[in-house]
């Protein structure tokens, strides 16, 4: 059963849990601080398909299986998955996913997809319209260069606020269980636009949005930063997490001791080029799947906020210079 906290928070009553997880990653993030955590790496850019976005579309197709594996489920028991990507109308789900023959729903949040799908199959098992549901997410370097930026042939310079695409992918298995991490409460965030247009510059972009669905969260709920054990946006980067910790202490709220962010802590910055940290859909996904839900099943953590940020954009909006809207969804996830 699902009730209304507040004006924007969903409290999910029954235990909805999370009994499989699966995540797959590439060759720069196997060179990351979080290379021995991810359930696989693929070190091919092509992961040897004859595109990059094919290569995307196997990436999805292996997170799926190794959440399958993890949560002891075949394909026939998923009743729906909720499954999105960055590229154009989400082939890399549709695509990746249709060997599979399980019925789909695809998402478009960008780089909060994550975050939508895990709220999209959450109620439709509290709401009895599946009783095992899935969701899956990606992104690939490559591929999200070629459609929103430049080819990689054409060597462009980054400027040191640009993010580095993730190239990964991870997968969630959720039902009702009793043990296990569990989704509490889901906060569904509103758009934010502060006119930025510069696409180089996604986590100023994406702040404001993380900002005000945390803050809608708080107020919901009568919560505050302090019970939680982690407070982890994907993917803000460096500069977007300045921006938030910015925004949030005009309210009087600090999260700085209790936040990391999926794009800070998927690279070394210091050692690997990736400017201002992680981003792509694949990035919260893959963090999420490889290190933050095995620790909350070691005890590391009890209760935390995952709040993924989306830059609603288009080629086709950014072309005609258009600013970039943003969105960041909420999901309280707990083992208590």
């Amino acid at each position: 059963m699902i009730k209304r906290t507040g004006k924007y928070t969903l409290t999910f009553q029954d235990e909805i849990n999370i009994t499989g997880y699966g995540s797959v990653a590439g060759k720069k993030e196997s060179e990351g601080p979080l290379r021995d955590n991810f359930d696989k790496l693929i070190y091919d850019a092509y992961a040897g398909q004859k595109s990059f976005e094919l290569a995307e579309c196997l990436f999805q197709q292996e997170a799926v299986i190794l959440a399958l594996n993890s949560a002891k489920k075949k394909a026939d028991d998923i009743d729906m998955i909720f499954a999105g990507d960055l590229l154009n109308q989400c082939i890399s789900s549709s695509y990746g996913l249709k060997e599979f023959d399980i019925p789909y729903l695809g998402q478009y949040g960008a780089c909060s997809t994550m975050a939508q799908g895990l709220i999209m199959a959450a109620m439709s098992v509290s709401g009895g319209a599946s009783n095992c549901s899935a969701c899956v997410t990606s992104s690939h370097f490559c591929s999200a260069e070629r459609q929103y930026r430049f080819p990689l042939e054409y060597g462009g310079q980054r400027t040191p606020s640009a993010q580095w695409t993730v190239t990964g992918s991870g997968c969630c298995v959720l039902e009702k269980k009793s043990k296990g991490a569990k989704i509490r409460h889901a906060t569904i965030g509103r758009i934010r636009d502060y006119n930025i247009s510069d696409l180089n510059n996604m986590g100023a972009a994406m702040a404001p949005a993380a900002a005000q669905t945390i803050l809608d969260y708080l107020e919901d709920t009568g919560s505050s930063p302090e019970d939680y054990d982690l407070i982890l946006t994907g993917d803000l980067g460096f500069v977007g997490s300045k921006c938030l910790y910015d925004i949030l202490s005009a309210d009087g709220v600090d999260i700085v001791g209790r936040h990391n962010d999926c794009g800070l802590m998927i690279y070394n910055r210091d050692k690997q080029d990736v400017h201002s940290g992680g981003s792509g859909c694949g990035c919260s996904a893959s963090v999420l799947c490889s290190t933050i839900l095995p620790d909350m099943h070691k005890g590391k953590y009890k209760n935390i906020l995952f709040v993924a940020t989306g830059a609603l954009m288009s080629p086709t909006s950014s072309q005609q210079g258009n600013s970039i809207p943003a969105i960041a969804h909420l999901v309280n996830i707990s083992t208590q």
